[in-house]
């Protein structure tokens, strides 16, 4: 169903703010580290304080959301999206409320005039989450992994046209890789689809990729539209990150429900097809563990960040792409040809790219910062 990223998985949205940019308040959004170790044996606190556990914890998380969602969707007749993604925020909200009773995280109180200004967010929300999960139907992971590197370049240059941002020739050549990996991917598919073996066959192949293009590009449309509107709107609601993902997946639910049940087939006999006897169990438990593995991820993306640093966690961000592509070539059986491998190879490197140029980025600014003994010379 979420979140990155720069890393936005297909669901509800992750602590990654998308862009690889400060990640330093998803600390928030767990105790302080002695008020977790206090509670815990001695062994399992050296594990907490663990950098390289923090890291596989991240990757396993990112990595087993997206081929879980992946199955749920890849269904034949799968035709109930708007349910699947109501149901795992259902699922979401009920392991905030239980993480938040037993400790684990802390949220504010409940605020309905908070709810109704974040309303059109959540909206926002919707668009992206149920273009993602679409996109991700129609598409192979790596193809949908390699194209979600799409949504960083529109979201830099809304970040230039509404609220000053700038992009630096780093940052320009990594995008310049995306659009080279993308191109190659489209190409690498488009043939696969002509090359298959007869006629109505390659037919179906193109009518599924041209469907699974379009939503992709109208996912990049609609999660840069959400994340820009949310830094914009977040600023003035103070809020920390477990509770604007508190907020946004409660808020999600009634609008999930109300298009489920207008645009969607509720009939035992399209139950029966969505959810066959032989893999409804399995397609239940993927439900549940994507609405779980929400906060898994949230989580491990506050470990990660603490026990290493934002530059370091961006960093295995970029790197975890590869993975994830490859996920989808061993569990659903993408082609593995020149170009697919080539196109995750490109996107690859333009992620590791995009991620110096924002660690040199940030460490301009800093540097540029005058220090506080220079502060009092220029006052004196």
């Amino acid at each position: 169903m979420v979140a990155d990223n720069k890393d936005e998985e297909a669901g509800i949205p992750m602590l990654d703010n998308f862009d690889g940019g400060n990640r330093d308040d998803a600390v928030d959004a767990r105790p302080p580290p002695a008020t977790l170790r206090s509670r815990l044996p001695q062994s399992l606190s050296d594990v907490v304080d663990n950098a390289p556990v923090s890291v596989l914890a991240y990757c396993f998380s990112s990595i087993s959301m997206t081929v879980v969602n992946k199955y749920v969707v890849s269904g034949s007749y799968w035709n109930l999206t708007f349910l699947y993604l109501a149901i795992q925020a259902v699922v979401c909200i009920i392991a905030i409320l239980a993480c938040n009773k037993f400790g684990l995280i802390q949220l504010s109180t409940f605020d309905p005039v908070k709810a109704k200004r974040w309303f059109p967010i959540s909206l926002l929300l919707v668009g992206m989450i149920y273009t993602s999960t679409k996109a991700l139907q129609f598409l192979s992971v790596p193809v949908y992994t390699i194209f979600k590197n799409l949504t960083i370049i529109a979201i830099a240059y809304g970040e230039v046209l509404w609220f000053g941002g700038r992009v630096t020739p780093h940052a320009l050549l990594s995008f310049g890789l995306m659009v080279l990996s993308s191109v190659v991917a489209a190409w690498a598919d488009i043939q696969s689809a002509v090359a298959s073996d007869g006629e109505s066959g390659e037919k179906n192949n193109m009518s599924t990729l041209n469907l699974g293009y379009t939503w992709m590009a109208l996912n990049v449309f609609c999660t840069a539209t959400y994340v820009l509107g949310m830094r914009k709107v977040i600023k003035q609601m103070n809020f920390k990150d477990m509770d604007t993902m508190f907020y946004n997946t409660l808020l999600t639910i009634p609008v999930l429900f109300a298009f489920s049940i207008l645009t969607e087939d509720w009939s035992s006999a399209n139950f029966a097809a969505n959810f066959p006897v032989e893999s409804r169990n399995r397609i239940f438990v993927g439900i549940f563990y994507s609405g779980v593995a929400a906060i898994f991820i949230s989580y491990c993306s506050a470990w990660c960040i603490r026990v290493t640093s934002s530059t370091t966690y961006s960093m295995v961000g970029a790197l975890n792409k590869l993975p994830i592509a490859v996920s989808g070539l061993i569990f659903f059986s993408a082609p593995v040809t020149f170009g697919s491998v080539s196109a995750i190879f490109i996107g690859f490197i333009s992620g590791i790219v995009y991620a110096w140029a924002k660690a040199k980025e940030s460490k301009d600014k800093a540097a540029a910062l005058p220090t506080n003994s220079e502060g009092q010379e220029e006052r004196k």
